[in-house]
C-alpha cells in the first residue's frame, strides 16, 4: 500500500515517563504499516524515546526536525519525524512510580501538541497513557486530561470521553463524579448533547449511517417508575425529542434500553454506539469485551485526540511486556478522524482563498 500525499499529520506523545508509554510508541512505530495511515511526528524527550526502544527491543529510524512547519512538505514515505523537547532529566524518573516531575513533563508535551493544533500544523493527537495522580502532582488544575484539553483549546460546548472498541463506541452523560451525584446530571439537555456529539464523531470516523442506543439509568429501565422515575421523567422524553428531529441519515437514536442488556444488542451489531448515563455503565462493558484493544477519544475537542483506554501499567513498566494493540487502534481512530478533520480544514482554507 502506497501512502497518500494527503495523509493527516498526527502527533504522537510518549505519555508518563515512568509508565509504559515510550515502550508502546516504540512498538507502534516498529510496525511498517503505521506510516500507511498518517504522517507521524513523535514529540518528547530524546532520551525517553531511546529508552522506550531499548525496553521494546526495537530500533526505529526517525528524522529529527526542529519545527512543526516542515511536516506538511515531508514525503508520506519518509520515516516518522522526531520533534525532541527537553522536559525532564532521566534521573528524575523512577520507573513505575507516579511523580510530579513526570506529570509536569507529560503536560508540557501535550501543551506543545495543542499549540500546534491551534495553528493548523497537525490534524490529530494520539497520546500514550498518562497518570492523573502524577499530572495533578505536576500542576494539573483540572479533574482530568479531558478538562485540561477543553480549557486549553477554548472549548465552550459540551464535551465528554468516548470509549471505543473496534466498531462499538460509547459516550456518557456524567463521568468522573461520585455515583451518588449521577442523578443530578441526568437532564434532557445533556442526553441530547452526548447523543449529538457521538453521532457527529461516528460520522467523522467514517460511519455513514450511525445507529445509536440510549441506555436507561435504573434497573429494568425503572420498572414503570417503581424502581426510579428518571426514564419516565427525563430519558424517554429526551429520546423522543431526538427522534423527532431531522437528521442527515435515517433516525439514528433508539431506546432507552435497560443497561444490563443494551450491550448485548450492540455486540450483536444492532448499534454502533451506546450513550450511557455514568462512567462504569459503559466502561465495564467495553473493558470486558476487549480491554487490550479499547480506545478513548476526547469528544467535543476541535481536533481529534485519542489514546489507548488502559493506563500507565506501572507494575510492568520497563519490563518489555506492554501490549501495543490498544495504541495501534488509537492510531487508526486518530487517522480516520484526522483525515476528515484535515479535509474539512483544507476545504475551509480554499473557500476563504476563493472568497478573497
Amino acid at each position: 500500500m502506497t501512502p497518500s500525499p494527503s495523509l493527516p499529520i498526527i502527533a504522537l506523545t510518549l505519555g508518563d515517563p515512568a509508565g509504559i508509554g515510550a515502550e508502546l510508541i516504540a512498538k507502534l512505530l516498529a510496525k511498517p504499516e503505521a506510516r500507511q495511515h498518517a504522517k507521524l511526528v513523535l514529540v518528547g524527550d530524546a532520551w525517553l524515546w531511546e529508552q522506550g526502544q531499548d525496553i521494546a527491543g526495537v530500533c526505529v529510524p526517525t528524522d529529527p526536525i526542529g519545527d512543526w512547519s516542515v511536516l506538511a512538505s515531508r514525503s508520506p514515505t519518509a520515516p516518522a519525524a522526531l520533534l525532541a523537547v527537553n522536559t525532564i532529566a532521566p534521573g528524575r524518573v523512577e520507573m513505575g512510580v507516579a511523580g510530579a516531575a513526570g506529570g509536569q513533563a507529560a503536560l508540557q508535551v501535550l501543551n506543545r501538541c495543542m499549540d500546534a493544533a491551534l495553528v493548523g500544523e497537525i490534524d490529530a493527537i494520539c497520546f500514550a497513557p498518562l497518570n492523573k495522580q502524577a499530572m495533578k502532582m505536576g500542576g494539573l488544575q483540572h479533574e482530568d486530561e479531558l478538562h485540561h484539553f477543553a480549557h486549553y483549546l477554548g472549548v465552550e460546548g459540551y464535551f465528554c470521553e468516548f470509549n471505543t472498541l473496534g466498531h462499538l463506541w460509547t459516550s456518557r452523560i456524567s463521568s468522573h463524579i461520585p455515583l451518588k451525584d449521577v442523578h443530578q446530571y441526568i437532564t434532557q439537555e445533556r442526553i441530547a448533547q452526548a447523543a449529538e456529539l457521538i453521532y457527529e464523531a461516528l460520522r467523522s470516523a467514517g460511519v455513514t449511517t450511525p445507529k445509536i442506543a440510549i441506555a436507561g439509568l435504573n434497573p429494568h429501565n425503572g420498572d414503570g417508575g417503581t424502581c426510579g422515575r428518571e426514564e419516565i421523567d427525563t430519558i424517554i422524553p429526551a429520546v423522543q425529542a431526538l427522534q423527532a428531529r431531522t437528521w442527515p441519515t435515517e433516525a439514528p437514536f433508539h431506546g432507552p434500553y435497560p443497561a444490563d442488556t443494551v450491550f448485548l444488542k450492540a455486540q450483536a451489531g444492532q448499534f454502533h454506539a451506546v450513550v450511557t448515563m455514568y462512567h462504569d455503565q459503559g466502561q465495564i462493558a467495553i473493558k470486558l469485551l476487549g480491554f487490550s484493544q479499547g480506545v478513548t477519544v476526547q469528544g467535543g475537542m476541535p481536533i481529534p485526540i485519542t489514546t489507548p483506554a488502559h493506563g500507565t501499567a506501572y507494575d510492568i513498566a520497563g519490563l518489555g511486556r506492554a501490549n501495543v494493540q490498544a495504541t495501534w487502534q488509537a492510531l487508526l481512530v486518530a487517522a480516520r478522524m484526522g483525515a476528515a478533520y484535515r479535509a474539512a480544514r483544507l476545504a475551509r482554507q480554499a473557500q476563504l482563498t476563493t472568497s478573497t
